[in-house]
């Protein structure tokens, strides 16, 4: 892997709205935001000026909620500010593949779509493994765990930049973990972007250092710290 194939991973929200998922964006000027209901990420080009920024206003409307994610950059001063988020990304190196774990527990692995959109919400809201909404699942494939038919583990396919696709939503009901049902989720994933000659990314907050230990085991080596930051918009 050399430095220039990871360079769109620097801007994983624009790189995406701008290719893989340009069917899901919403664009005014140079600045692009995803459509209700799928996600919250907004891009700015790298040297955003005072027309970008209120196009982006323009584009999210009046007190609306900007999530510019790990972008660098400051929007003007009478945006408000909502969070930050100390962060890291993480990619698994070219050539290597994220080892499949057996199912030891009995629970089936189903692929998940609109139906499942209910239940994906409600374990999202139990564990909070990052923003999801009603069309998140519109990003890529979704995968579960059912334990006696009820959804007690999931993660899927998020951002798309060329070359790469991020694992996102990895999370396991409190009365779920410890079966090994995220690793066996990630390598799922991991196989299906491999087949598609991708590389598997992701983020995860420095403060969470249960699944940052997790990725770490199956191989996942930090490519950089980030910031993720919010604002509102005047």
């Amino acid at each position: 892997m050399t430095n220039r194939d990871a360079a769109v991973l620097d801007d994983p929200v624009g790189s995406s709205l701008g290719g893989h998922h340009a069917h899901l964006a919403q664009r005014l000027g140079r600045v692009a935001t995803y459509a209700p209901g799928v996600a919250t990420f907004s891009a700015v080009p790298a040297d955003a000026e005072a027309r970008d920024w209120a196009d982006l206003a323009q584009l999210l409307g009046g007190g609306q909620f900007a999530d510019l994610f790990s972008c660098p950059l400051t929007p003007p001063a009478e945006w408000e500010p909502v969070f930050v988020l100390e962060g890291r990304q993480l990619i698994r190196p070219g050539g290597d593949s994220v080892e499949r774990a057996d199912d030891v527990s009995g629970a089936e692995m189903v692929e998940l779509g609109a139906a499942d959109v209910p239940e994906m919400l409600d374990l999202v809201t139990r564990t909070e493994p990052g923003p999801f909404w009603p069309r998140t699942h519109e990003l890529g494939t979704y995968l579960g765990i059912r334990d006696g038919g009820r959804l007690v583990a999931m993660a899927g396919e998020r951002l798309r930049p060329p070359g790469w696709t991020e694992i996102s939503a990895v999370c396991t009901a409190p009365e779920a973990r410890g079966r090994g049902h995220a690793r066996r989720l990630i390598g799922a994933l991991a196989a299906r972007i491999r087949s598609r000659d991708e590389r598997p990314f992701l983020h995860v907050a420095e403060t969470n250092t249960g699944a940052l230990a997790l990725y770490e085991r199956l191989g996942f080596e930090s490519r950089k710290h980030v910031t993720f930051r919010g604002f509102r918009t005047p």
